[in-house]
């Protein structure tokens, strides 16, 4: 069971680590055809989040056009890692879990089968569309 200090904790720890390898992306590692994606070295086919990483260092580079053309998951994932930081520590600082209650009624609305059915057929649709562009 998902705890507030566990959720709090666990995107804290995902927001920083992926903060550091953004910078360090674009500082350090060159780019290169080796891919970190266990789904595409396994398969050999991109998943549906193919292109995500890409797309966040894109967004954190500027590049808004060319990040939702790699995956629209991007933004979503580099909103995520702006916005979580501040909402932990505003909770933090004035004692409240209004992320995490935003969390509890996200979770109870994505599990409605319409909903849940809506959103697997948009994963399943940029999968396709991951698979044509061809990564």
């Amino acid at each position: 069971m998902m705890t507030r200090n566990k959720l709090y904790g666990l995107l804290g720890v995902a927001c920083f680590l992926g903060f550091v390898y953004l910078l360090l992306s674009t500082y350090y590692f060159q780019q290169s055809d080796t891919t970190l994606c266990w789904f595409k070295n396994v398969t050999g086919y991109n998943c549906p989040s193919c292109g995500t990483t890409r797309a966040v260092l894109l967004l954190f580079k500027g590049n808004l056009l060319q990040s939702v053309q790699f995956n629209p998951l991007g933004s979503i994932v580099f909103l995520i890692m702006v916005l979580a930081p501040i909402w932990i520590a505003v909770d933090l600082l004035t004692q409240q879990n209004t992320l995490f209650q935003k969390y509890k009624q996200t979770e109870v609305f994505l599990r409605k089968p319409l909903v849940a059915s809506f959103f697997i057929l948009l994963i399943l649709l940029l999968w396709y569309w991951n698979l044509t562009k061809n990564l």
